[in-house]
């Protein structure tokens, strides 16, 4: 059984604090109970080991018992976020899910056959082994998303290690790395998971003072609107111990002012990727973008700039596409670093890379210095082709209400002339109202 060692920490917990969920709290006996529940449905549809099921869900306290009972019955799982349904139909397809498991709105579960017949070699690898599947999909947001298929196993020997009992809120969302991290750090050590209606910042800082959230994980796009919105200062935000942000290039002034209003909190760089899981990390302080990477299980290196990874809870491999290691384990994560001694800093993507004449730009630098003008919610930065220079560096703002946009313009150009080489200044700046971030608060660039 891949979660005995769970299921004995939720039997030591039993009365503790296990889900809040739309403000009502569930224990680790209800969550057993729930668990041994939903096993007999699964049985009753007739839902084997081996067997692809689809789990269409935010958290929620019957998806986390769900997920847990598609583990221990052997099945490979594809969690999809409630959100993701405009790729539902693409998704259940490339994973070729033989069974999908809903959860409404009241928490209610319904669990239907489909018509697919899954076959891949890498189902075939886990059904040799008896081992539990789990299946996640990238952004895609240079093409159409892989479908990366990790032994559940694996990726659970890692939280066998006691840590520490800290409340932590599930902002990553259901179907992504970090959140089936986060996820699992709390399970493992009986701690509380608090849920969320909607990740705006007043939703979030609401539940962190209703709720005594110990633990923030969140991405650098979100903490600089909820500076942006002052939601912070409506409510109590004392019992935080822990804000951890991952997923893109935190800005250095957002980092800054996180530092300042949150003096006491332990401020945490993340990384992790849907192809190797989540690595352990530490920040040189808490104002610093510098971090250490690696921990029991990860080897790190950076060739030609860019970052590598070995991992003992790698993916097996994409469904949809060709291995991405190479012959000796490495995977090449795509990601652009500097390095100094054992710390890294992570300047982007190597793909986001604009070449001006020759010179590389790195978008999150420009973003950086645009969004030290006030007046600034949100700016992505990215290349526009140009006979005469190969590209150009455009930058797309969406500014405060009511805010002269003629002047924002001439304020934006002259700070970047001020802080930036001329190759990196913007040559145009376009203005737009509509967010500029997905669902998972991750900064949406034009190409």
């Amino acid at each position: 059984m891949h979660i005995e060692f769970l299921l004995d920490t939720f039997c030591a917990r039993e009365s503790c604090d296990a889900v809040v969920w739309k403000d009502q709290v569930y224990s680790y006996e209800w969550l057993v109970q729930s668990f041994s529940r939903i096993k007999g449905l699964l049985a009753d549809e007739s839902v084997r080991s081996g067997e692809v099921v689809a789990i269409e869900s935010d958290f929620s306290p019957n998806s986390v018992a769900a997920l847990l009972a598609l583990i221990d019955c052997g099945c490979i799982v594809v969690p999809l976020a409630g959100t993701s349904g405009q790729h539902k139909r693409e998704f259940l397809k490339l994973s070729q899910a033989e069974a999908l498991v809903e959860l409404d709105s009241s928490d209610r579960i319904k669990i239907g056959r489909r018509s697919a017949t899954a076959s891949h070699d890498l189902y075939d690898s886990l059904n040799a082994k008896g081992h539990p599947g789990l299946v996640l999909f990238s952004s895609g947001s240079t093409g159409k998303p892989k479908a990366a298929v990790h032994d559940f196993a694996r990726l659970l020997e890692k939280y066998k290690t006691p840590r520490r009992d800290l409340r932590t809120l599930t902002f990553l969302l259901f179907d992504h790395i970090g959140g089936i991290d986060t996820l699992f750090y709390a399970l493992s050590n009986g701690s509380c998971l608090i849920t969320v209606r909607d990740r705006s910042p007043d939703s979030v800082c609401r539940a962190v003072d209703l709720h005594k959230v110990e633990v923030l994980p969140v991405s650098p796009t979100f903490l600089n609107l909820l500076i942006l919105s002052g939601a912070h200062e409506r409510f109590d935000m004392s019992s935080l111990k822990y804000v951890t942000y991952g997923t893109e290039v935190m800005p250095e002034s957002t980092l800054r002012k996180c530092s300042e209003l949150f003096p006491g909190v332990t401020i945490l760089q993340k990384y992790g990727t849907t192809e190797v899981g989540t690595l352990h990390s530490r920040s040189l302080n808490n104002d610093s973008v510098w971090v250490k990477l690696g921990g029991d299980g990860y080897k790190t290196r950076v060739v030609d700039g860019i970052l590598h990874i070995k991992s003992r809870s790698s993916m097996l491999g994409y469904l949809n596409a060709p291995s991405p290691f190479t012959d000796d384990g490495w995977f090449i994560t795509g990601d652009r670093v500097e390095l100094d001694g054992e710390f890294i800093r992570i300047l982007g993507r190597d793909s986001d890379i604009i070449n001006v004449g020759g010179e590389k730009v790195y978008p999150a630098e420009v973003e950086e210095v645009i969004h030290e003008v006030d007046g600034v919610t949100e700016v992505s930065v990215f290349g526009e082709q140009n006979a005469i220079m190969g590209n150009i560096v455009c930058a797309r703002v969406r500014p405060s209400s009511e805010i002269d946009k003629r002047q924002l313009s001439l304020t934006i150009r002259k700070h970047c002339r001020e802080k930036l080489a001329n190759h990196k200044v913007p040559v145009k700046i376009a203005f737009d109202d509509e967010k500029q971030h997905s669902e998972r608060f991750k900064k949406m660039r034009a190409r």
